[in-house]
């Protein structure tokens, strides 16, 4: 054991702030733990592992900071981030911003100089606490030893309550190298976890769910969308219950994708713009009315449509104002309509018009694109190989893999063509559009649920954000499997109009470009794991068989026309 650990006087044991910091996670039943270590918190990443904490140690802190933010969603429970103090703390904030914008639970946790030495420029000094404020809900700063468990305990607390989001911990240098008795350690533990108080949810009014059933039974062509909110509240029985007793028509937004299966006959996916177009009542749970739904106002949907906002924070719905309001935790507010509907139940049919609507549309628009999927394009377009990728996903069966995706359009070709079936198995760039997620959110998946393989799709620029991540897939033998989508670049090379090659640097790579069939396979195999280059469709069916079978790292190489896609996906309009 370190001297700074634990010193023994008089026959005490003494506990450091290391220690003591460690105890109180693992009291908390924090089980993982993201970060860089160094000045000055390695000795707590050592004593949090001896507690029992697995710790994933990155290249990175920022994709250390997505692989925290994600493992929130995924398991409920904050995800941590661990960094050094001043330039950690700061890389550190692309994970917590990412956690505050998706309304993730995540806690960033960053060492920082002495007390006594600040203002006078100490080692990596800043006032750390300042700099997250933009993105963190809650901050504690622990100036003595005596305060640790409390903070610990506070910033966990505050990260789930309400709407989930990123919370921070300050740990100054000397706060660490305090100590405590062994007994004091175990008083003040028990002190913080007797003070802590449960999360609560608002109580929705009975009234307020008999007004939301008696919209949904009226309306002549309503529609049910969720988002990730829904899946974070494991609402998906829930939300089966009621599309399912209904026959009401379901939209998913990207992340909401498998609380029901893409292939229900109630999905809408398929026939989004008719279904958002003339819905006349929408219950929206867990999603918010954002860029992503085209903020619930015209020409995207109908000026006289009527929202029910099924939301956990307050405030998200006095900025929407919808028709009616729900603020509560969906899986709880979805359980009282379900309730309400039971006692007096009403179903759509199959033959309604409405439904009929949305089923014909969506059977026409998944049959054109069947026909474009069909053809075996080489040089590989983005049709191809995702068509081949979503086929060899589909065949791994239950429990589905969870599928990492990012890039312009290969996460938007992806998410049209890529099935899920089962909740919490997709990730992508989200409510904020974050590029370099992709390695970082790949490890919180796989020790986040360790009985899936993770999938990711990347496209090349994406993944170059954090490849350097592969490493630690190796490290850890995680069962990650990273597709690259190798177009040589943004969007895919060079792409400018003439008029725009000029200048003394003309004779530049273009700022979208890449180095032309980049060895992207080959990184891995650097550092032991697998590596596959293809170009074909047997090359690709090949490698994705081996690799999904054996479970173990590999990165998949995958040759594309560098002139397939669209520059910015399909956002143009905003580039």
């Amino acid at each position: 054991m370190a001297d700074s650990d634990c010193k023994t006087h008089d026959s005490q044991t003494l506990v450091d702030g290391n220690l003591l910091a460690a105890k109180s996670f693992a009291a908390a039943g924090i089980t993982h733990m993201f970060g860089v270590v160094g000045i000055p918190v390695t000795s707590f990443a050592n004593r949090a592992v001896s507690m029992g904490i697995r710790f994933l140690a990155f290249h990175n802190e920022q994709s250390a900071g997505y692989a925290a933010s994600a493992y929130g969603y995924l398991t409920g429970k904050p995800g941590l981030l661990l960094t050094v103090s001043g330039p950690g703390c700061v890389h550190g904030l692309a994970g917590l911003s990412n956690a505050a914008v998706n309304a993730w639970p995540m806690v960033l946790i960053s060492g920082s100089c002495d007390q006594a030495d600040f203002g006078r420029g100490d080692f990596q000094e800043l006032d750390q606490v300042a700099v997250v404020r933009p993105f963190s809900k809650f901050s504690a700063k622990a100036t003595d030893i005596s305060q640790i468990p409390n903070c610990v305990f506070k910033v966990l607390d505050q990260a789930l309550s309400g709407r989930p989001g990123g919370c921070y911990l300050d740990l100054p240098t000397d706060v660490l190298h305090q100590t405590v008795s062994q007994s004091e350690a175990e008083s003040l533990l028990a002190a913080a976890e007797k003070s802590r108080a449960k999360p609560q949810f608002p109580s929705v009014e009975s009234s307020l769910i008999e007004k939301a059933v008696s919209l949904l039974r009226h309306a002549e062509r309503p529609l049910i969308v969720f988002g990730k909110g829904a899946a974070f509240a494991r609402a998906e029985n829930s939300i089966t219950k009621l599309v399912e007793s209904t026959g009401i028509p379901f939209l998913p937004t990207p992340m909401g994708k498998g609380l029901l299966p893409d292939t229900h006959e109630l999905a809408a996916t398929a026939a989004r713009s008719l279904a958002i177009g003339k819905c006349d009542v929408a219950l929206v749970v867990g999603a918010r009315l954002n860029w992503l739904l085209h903020f619930g106002e015209p020409p995207k949907w109908s000026k006289d449509v009527k929202f029910i906002l099924v939301d956990v924070c307050e405030e998200e719905i006095q900025l929407r104002k919808p028709c009616l309001g729900l603020a509560g935790d969906a899986k709880q507010v979805l359980d009282m309509i379900n309730l309400e509907i039971k006692d007096d139940p009403f179903c759509l049919g199959k033959s309604h018009p409405w439904v009929e609507a949305i089923s014909k549309k969506a059977r026409d628009n998944v049959s054109r694109m069947e026909a474009q999927l069909a053809k075996d394009v080489v040089p590989f377009n983005f049709l191809t190989p995702m068509r081949i990728i979503r086929d060899a996903i589909l065949g791994v069966g239950s429990p589905a893999p969870i599928l990492v995706s990012e890039g312009a359009n290969t996460m938007d070709v992806g998410r049209s063509v890529l099935i899920q079936t089962e909740p919490r198995t997709r990730l992508d760039a989200g409510t904020w559009g974050t590029m370099g997620v992709g390695l970082g959110y790949c490890i919180a998946a796989a020790v986040a649920s360790p009985d899936r393989l993770v999938v990711a799709v990347e496209g090349d620029s994406g993944f170059g954000f954090s490849a350097m991540e592969v490493e630690t897939l190796v490290r850890y033998q995680l069962p990650v499997v990273v597709i690259v989508f190798n177009n040589g670049g943004v969007y895919g090379g060079d792409r400018r109009n003439p008029e725009e090659v000029t200048g003394p640097y003309k004779d530049d790579p273009a700022p979208t470009s890449f180095v032309p069939g980049a060895a992207y396979h080959v990184l891995i195999e650097a550092f032991g794991g697998k590596g596959y280059l293809v170009g074909t469709p047997d090359e690709l069916k090949s490698a994705l068989a081996e690799s999904f079978s054996s479970r173990k790292p590999a990165v998949i190489n995958v040759t594309i026309d560098p002139y397939a896609g669209a520059e910015s996906g399909r956002m143009q309009h905003k580039n």
